[in-house]
C-alpha cells in the first residue's frame, strides 16, 4: 500500500533529480532554476551565443584584428555577468513577494 510518506519521498527524489539534470546550464539561464523545456532552450541559446563569441574572438585574434577581438572578449565576459544579475533580481523579487503575503496564508 502506498502511504503519504512514500509519495512525499518519491516526489522529493524526483525534484532533486530534475534539478541536477540541467545543472551545467544554470550558468547561462536567466532564471534561478531550469524547470521546463523553454528554460532549457533559452539557456542553450545563451550558451551557443557565448561559444560563438569565443570562437569569433579567436578568429579575430588569428587575423590580427585586436580591437574586434577585445570587444568580443569583453562581450563574452559581460554575458554571464548580466545573466547572473538578472537571476539575482528575479530571486529578490520572489523573496519580496513572499514577504508581502499575509501571515494567514
Amino acid at each position: 500500500m502506498i502511504t503519504r510518506c512514500k509519495l512525499a519521498e518519491q516526489l522529493r527524489d524526483y525534484q532533486v533529480r530534475s534539478q541536477h539534470k540541467w545543472a551545467v546550464l544554470t550558468i547561462f539561464s536567466p532564471r534561478p532554476q531550469i524547470s521546463g523545456r523553454g528554460d532549457v532552450i533559452e539557456a542553450l541559446s545563451w550558451a551557443l551565443l557565448f561559444s560563438l563569441l569565443v570562437v569569433f574572438s579567436y578568429g579575430a585574434l588569428h587575423y590580427r584584428y585586436f580591437r574586434l577581438s577585445s570587444c568580443l572578449v569583453f562581450l563574452g565576459i559581460l554575458l554571464p555577468i548580466c545573466l547572473a544579475i538578472s537571476r539575482h533580481r528575479k530571486l529578490a523579487k520572489k523573496r519580496e513577494r513572499r514577504l508581502l503575503l499575509p501571515l494567514s496564508m
